[in-house]
């Protein structure tokens, strides 16, 4: 496409549009569960193939479900525990694999649609998030206590802990790097209490400014590994540390351990702070007609109003039944009924009044 001589407002909007596009595309990585672990055994290596992806699909869906809604809505989830998955997946892809006469092991992606899983959680009155925050820098970092050796966890256990898991696909994407020249001994020290200690030499890893120190401190006398993340991520600077059992005969499984929990503290850290951003989402009730007059004083504010009710966690059912010149009639199904979704999209910028089923909303800008 040329804009060179194009008017600036037409090179503003090509501007946008491929940002909002950009920024679409990552949102919709959240719907994939990546680097997933599958394994079956059965009569034969097809029937373990097909056992071993039906279950782990299955399974990856319940961890899509925990990635997107928040540790309050756990209970919730269990009641979904029996919607075939099968039905919402909408790619499988292969990283590994290997098979024999009876077993079937392989590392792969399930896609799930978005759209479904979206409509699924709101008819349930669950709310989650899926957006989708920008990626943090990680350095990995391995300082034995004492003299290290057999028992303890090594550098390269401690890369593999955390290349084993789905680093791009999550609410907090990170990406791993190796410790810039720049970065001293001192740094290192400073960061067990200050997360800006070493942020001028890490921080330029990242394009977003955002960077971690994820210090392993292994003591093979204590049979203790000490964890330490310090630095910036999406939603600002932290140091946290903590300890885990470390089994002399398998040192790697802490390091698993310790990998997997930083990660979801860096997904949680982000939920809950964009959650709060979020309206209030209705949970539980059962779902009740709500009829809606839409007045509006223009096209776009229209279609702003729409977007508005449609992505309103909870919604389900929307449709548009008329529409006219400054005015439109909708139906939807909200949890709770009019009255709770007046709370709800009060809090959006939509004056909505009523009773029973019956409402008319307009924009309160």
């Amino acid at each position: 496409m040329r804009v060179r001589n194009a008017p600036i407002w037409l090179v503003v909007a090509i501007t946008i549009l491929a940002r909002s596009g950009v920024a679409s595309a990552q949102d919709e990585r959240v719907f994939t569960v990546g680097n997933y672990p599958v394994e079956a055994g059965a009569q034969d290596a097809v029937a373990a193939k097909e056992r071993a992806i039906a279950e782990g699909q299955q399974a990856a869906f319940g961890s899509l479900l925990k990635r997107l809604a928040p540790v309050t809505s756990y209970k919730a989830l269990a009641a979904l525990k029996t919607v075939p998955a099968a039905n919402l997946i909408s790619g499988i892809a292969v990283r590994s694999e290997r098979n024999s006469s009876t077993s079937y092991r392989a590392t792969l992606d399930f896609s799930f649609d978005s759209r479904q899983v979206r409509e699924l959680l709101k008819q349930r009155g669950i709310p989650y998030l899926d957006e989708q925050a920008r990626e943090t820098a990680i350095v990995l970092l391995l300082r034995p206590i004492g003299q290290g050796g057999s028992g303890a966890l090594t550098a390269a256990a401690w890369r593999e802990a955390w290349a084993g898991l789905d680093l791009e696909n999550g609410l907090a994407p990170v990406k791993l790097y190796e410790a810039p020249a720049s970065l001293t001994g001192d740094m290192i020290k400073g960061a067990a209490s200050n997360p800006e200690a070493a942020l001028r030499s890490i921080a330029v890893l990242s394009k977003a400014g955002q960077a971690l120190l994820a210090i392993a401190e292994p003591d093979v006398a204590s049979r203790r590994l000490t964890v330490t993340m310090s630095g910036v991520d999406g939603v600002g600077p932290f140091v946290l540390k903590r300890t885990w059992r470390m089994d002399a005969s398998d040192p790697a499984y802490a390091g698993e351990l310790a990998a997997v929990v930083a990660l979801r503290t860096l997904e949680g850290r982000w939920k809950a702070v964009r959650g709060r951003a979020a309206p209030p989402m209705a949970v539980g009730g059962p779902l009740q007609q709500v009829q809606i007059y839409v007045e509006f004083r223009s096209q776009q504010e229209w279609q702003a109003l729409r977007r508005q009710f449609e992505d309103m966690p909870g919604v389900a059912d929307f449709t548009v039944g008329g529409l006219s010149n400054g005015a439109a009639d909708i139906a939807l199904r909200y949890p709770g009924g009019g009255s709770a979704l007046a709370t709800a999209a009060g809090t959006v910028g939509i004056d909505l009044r009523g009773s029973g089923t019956s409402w008319v909303a307009r924009s309160l800008n």
